[in-house]
């Protein structure tokens, strides 16, 4: 059977905190981290880092461990922006946008279930309805990589918990289409149907899951109902596409 490459892409919102000097950062703290913004905004990250460094050694403010943060992940040090969140954290537990830079970071690294854990916990404290509601978006994505790994160890039920709950929180067409094809090898061909259904109704526009393949496991839940007609409907719209041509036509042709 044809493996499914899912690309998923996450848009980390990344909330950055531009503050002047305040009553509660010292002058010199703020200087330095006000500069360190604008070495930031300009993309100049070692620089940034380096003036976050030098505010930091006055004021453990948890605004600069945040910008910090920001300007280890543009260069893709999780690890050490994952410490740098942490200290903003212990230095501000109500700040929600820590939770989320932390979810995102743990996404980054693989470690879905805490990425997960830091959405919800964004969730619990942002007080902003419409944010709280945009978090879903990459706990389900979350969600949904905690499912491809389960399937990828053979742990078929797993998966579909996983992938399950991926779609409470997000109507991810990818998420669907991966239950359609684990249903279709486990059997499971009504479901299997039912899933294939809710990805090309939720597909996206920028979608990056084939246009044919959920219908080319419609065709095999179908095949698999005996429902040759109904198989062969969906073949013939699979086979449209260059992705599953190949696939497609071998299905039709086992049933010349």
């Amino acid at each position: 059977m044809k493996k499914m490459m899912y690309l998923v892409s996450v848009f980390l919102f990344a909330f950055s905190i531009t503050i002047a000097q305040d009553a509660e950062m010292p002058p010199e703290a703020a200087t330095l981290y006000n500069e360190g913004n604008k070495l930031l905004k300009s993309g100049d990250y070692n620089g940034a880092i380096s003036k976050f460094d030098g505010a930091i050694e006055l004021a453990q403010d948890y605004r600069i461990y945040y910008q910090k943060s920001i300007a280890l992940k543009k260069q893709r040090k999780y690890q050490e922006a994952e410490g740098a969140l942490q200290k903003c954290i212990d230095a501000n537990p109500s700040f929600a946008h820590a939770y989320n830079g932390m979810g995102t970071n743990y996404y980054a690294l693989g470690e879905y279930q805490k990425a997960i854990d830091n959405f919800k916990k964004f969730q619990e404290t942002i007080g902003d309805a419409k944010l709280a509601k945009r978090a879903d978006q990459y706990i389900g994505l979350s969600y949904t990589k905690l499912g491809q790994n389960a399937k990828s160890n053979g742990s078929y039920d797993d998966a579909i918990a996983h992938l399950q709950e991926a779609v409470k929180h997000y109507d991810y067409d990818a998420a669907y289409l991966f239950l359609a094809e684990i249903f279709v090898d486990t059997g499971k061909f009504p479901q299997a149907l039912e899933a294939a259904d809710k990805a090309i109704n939720n597909r996206a526009s920028n979608s990056k899951i084939s246009k044919g393949a959920p219908y080319y496991y419609k065709g095999l839940a179908f095949k698999g109902m005996n429902d040759t007609a109904k198989a062969k409907e969906n073949f013939e719209v699979a086979v449209k596409d260059a992705q599953y041509k190949g696939v497609a036509q071998h299905e039709l042709d086992l049933m010349k």
